[in-house]
């Protein structure tokens, strides 16, 4: 599988120059085509070297993340949307200076627990943002992709369905859905019908298992989820995401309640996931040109 990418948590939850440079070399090694990188702050990198240091290890890269409760588009504050859209814009030119082509994550809300409904105020202030964060991004050349989460890290965008609504609401082409295993699990009634429902809105794919750790170790249907997106026709990138206790990012082991060691060899658990994956998609592959034979 070519369009195979691994998110730099399963390496560092940091983000210095020695952190990153590490979570490149990792992923080059074991054979991932892309790394995600997720909050990047340039305070703590210089940008011209990393995307020298991608284009040396030639991997490609999305840059993805969670607005904070001061930057989230979907209050009904003013001064916080409008924060929130100039945070998303810099990310916007932190994408396009690295060489990335996807801003993905929780890019319509803030990435945390909220404790009422979702206002339509709330809504129509999130995709007036988007709206305008959009032409921006093409101007750069970076899709903008919307993570459909769980409940408990978003109260905004749940459901694929909810994701295609906002998006005919933004009115943009370069807005699309960021899917991922591990919450359609939770909130999707099937997420096979799920993915197939996104259709040509798919932009970007994570696999997560149910318990963040080692692919096959839950009860996500893997098989199913390879099956639908070859039916699909989905040839974007399909990233590796896992999360465990040995490896600390202290904000999201707190929002997303990573409290367990998955895993504690990264190295083990990325080159599983790499085979898991390339096999998975093999015999999706296989299965559906079979279905075709005459």
């Amino acid at each position: 599988m070519e369009k195979l990418g691994i998110h730099s948590f399963v390496w560092t939850g940091g983000t210095t120059q020695q952190e990153l440079e590490g979570a490149m070399e990792k992923s080059h090694r074991l054979g991932y085509k892309l790394i995600e990188f997720p909050r990047l702050d340039p305070k703590k990198f210089d940008v011209s070297w990393l995307a020298k240091r991608l284009a040396d290890y030639e991997l490609k890269v999305t840059v993805t993340m969670g607005l904070p409760l001061d930057g989230d588009i979907s209050s009904e504050d003013a001064a916080v949307v409008e924060r929130g859209e100039q945070i998303l814009s810099d990310a916007v030119a932190i994408t396009r200076d690295l060489g990335g082509q996807k801003l993905g994550g929780i890019i319509f809300s803030a990435h945390t627990k909220y404790k009422s409904l979702p206002t339509q105020k709330g809504w129509d202030n999130s995709v007036g943002a988007l709206s305008r964060v959009a032409p921006k991004a093409k101007e750069a050349g970076v899709t903008l992709n919307l993570e459909v989460v769980n409940r408990f890290e978003t109260n905004l965008l749940n459901t694929t369905a909810q994701g295609l609504a906002f998006i005919k609401d933004t009115g943009a082409d370069n807005i699309f859905l960021h899917l991922d295993t591990f919450h359609m699990n939770i909130e999707e009634a099937d997420p096979v019908q799920a993915i197939k429902f996104a259709g040509d809105k798919l932009g970007y794919f994570h696999i997560g298992e149910s318990n963040r750790g080692f692919l096959g170790s839950g009860v996500i249907n893997f098989p199913a989820i390879f099956d639908a997106l070859v039916a699909s026709g989905y040839d974007d990138w399909v990233t590796f995401e896992s999360f465990s206790s040995e490896v600390v990012d202290e904000d999201l082991s707190i929002t997303c309640a990573i409290w367990r060691n998955t895993w504690k060899d990264n190295v083990e658990v990325a080159r599983h996931a790499k085979a898991y994956i390339e096999d998975c998609y093999r015999v999706a592959k296989r299965k559906a040109e079979t279905a075709r034979t005459v």
